[in-house]
């Protein structure tokens, strides 16, 4: 038998058992052996090439792995029937990535960071390493729920910080608002097709109800906060509210409307979701306890700290109330952590060191002066041109400036000029305003007003 399709160099680097199967290989792409076309048996091949029997097998058995051959015991090696002529191993798409990359950023007043020299990184460093340290600890998975020390340390903490009143096998631990928010909507039932949310809304949120098919119901608010006839008219059963942290106002949900609120999902058998993101940074005026603390069974608490440690520390909590946690334990074990055990159970030794309440107390000095910094620098650069509105817990202002353009365009404006900036969601300019959003957790203290400055000649106020 002639093997004219294959081609062998007995003096190539490359083993010659490799040769043989990229040969054959090759000939039934080619369609040089047909459909159903029984090759030579392994004595028989190794016989006419002078090759061990052990290099024809290898050959063999590679291709039979990858579909090419099918061995039949007793009848011998056979090119696979579904085998298509044009099997040639396609190369995979190209897909060109373009990200907006922007080197010339002097100063930033985005809120997705927080000013590198008054991280507490030194001892936190020296949680992290005791931890590492431990091999019997970190060798294991972590809890589904979360690392017992951490939800103990977590109970004690959010009841000094914020009154709320929560047993560690009520707290579930998680990577973060958004992944405690998929767990969440996981437990609720088909009556939660709905959730409402003060205008304008939260994005990170909304992402996650609309991944469970709830819809987002941004309803109308006044000077306490989300109206409680648009509520009752919307006849949802889940309600998202941020009562810390107003973003159209920055000012907490007063007491009477947290009543009714309460009042509202106890009639109703509803949930209210707290998300409590910075309520314990609050520093112009004492903080006002989460609503959790008022004793209500429909309250989920959600909390964080990703500007009281460092944002890439991804670790959140939920306090789930009694009907909801026993859904919760039923299935927990099915739910993977996703927080880093390691990073757990350091926060867990920071908070039990007293550190995480010294932080505290030192950022709110820290916030309290930024703040009055880059609002009085504000009032100089551009005076009656704008109005100034702080959002306190979301260490950062709103600024409404008098202006043609919209509030896109002047922050390209900004950052043309080296100032990094946020338009706020949904104020396109309609009456000769744009209004944008100033971060102030991530800029050092001597870059606000220089970087102020440039936002004055970037936006030709001087």
């Amino acid at each position: 038998m002639t093997y004219d399709y294959l081609k062998l160099d007995y003096n190539s680097d490359t083993p010659l058992y490799q040769q043989l199967y990229l040969t054959i290989k090759s000939a039934i792409e080619k369609g040089h052996l047909k459909k159903g076309d029984k090759l030579p048996s392994i004595r028989k091949l190794a016989e006419d090439l002078k090759l061990s029997c052990t290099t024809i097998e290898t050959s063999y058995q590679q291709l039979c792995v990858e579909g090419y051959l099918v061995s039949k015991p007793k009848r011998g090696y056979f090119v696979l029937p579904n085998v298509e002529d044009d099997t040639k191993p396609q190369k995979p798409p190209k897909f060109e990535i373009k990200a907006k990359v922007n080197n010339k950023i002097l100063y930033n007043f985005g809120s997705d960071c927080v000013d590198s020299e008054n991280i507490d990184i030194k001892v936190w460093r020296r949680h992290i390493r005791d931890i590492l340290n431990r091999q019997e600890i970190i060798a294991s998975y972590g809890k589904h729920q979360g690392e017992p020390e951490l939800r103990k340390a977590l109970s004690e903490y959010s009841y000094g910080v914020r009154g709320v009143v929560a047993s560690p096998e009520q707290i579930v631990i998680g990577a973060g608002t958004q992944p405690l928010l998929s767990i969440l909507c996981g437990l609720l039932n088909s009556d939660f097709n709905y959730a409402a949310m003060e205008m304008p809304g939260f994005l990170q949120a909304e992402q996650v109800f609309s991944d469970c098919k709830i819809k987002v119901l941004h309803l109308p608010y006044d000077e306490c906060g989300i109206r409680m006839d648009a509520l009752k008219e919307s006849e949802t059963k889940l309600l998202f509210i941020s009562p810390s942290n107003r973003i159209q106002t920055g000012l907490s949900v007063p007491m009477n409307r947290r009543f009714e609120l309460i009042k509202w999902a106890e009639e109703n058998n509803s949930i209210i979701i707290e998300d409590d993101y910075n309520g314990e940074l609050r520093y112009k005026a004492r903080p006002i306890p989460a609503m959790q603390s008022m004793g209500s069974e429909h309250i989920v608490y959600i909390g964080s700290f990703s500007k009281l440690l460092l944002p890439s520390v991804r670790v959140g909590y939920m306090v789930l109330p009694p009907k909801l946690l026993g859904k919760y334990l039923k299935h927990a074990k099915h739910y993977n952590q996703t927080a880093s055990k390691i990073e757990q159970l350091a926060l867990s030794d920071y908070i039990k060191s007293g550190q995480l309440e010294r932080q505290l107390r030192r950022l709110r000095k820290l916030y309290s002066a930024k703040s009055s910094l880059l609002i009085q620098s504000l009032k100089d650069a551009f005076g009656k041109n704008i109005e100034i509105l702080l959002e306190e817990t979301l260490l950062s202002v709103i600024l409404t400036v008098k202006t043609n353009y919209s509030s896109s365009q002047i922050c390209d404006m900004a950052e043309k000029n080296g100032v990094k900036i946020m338009p706020v969601k949904n104020s396109d300019n309609i009456d000769g305003t744009a209004k944008v959003m100033l971060g102030f957790a991530g800029i050092p203290v001597c870059d606000i007003k220089p970087a102020v400055e440039r936002l004055k000649k970037a936006w030709y106020f001087g």
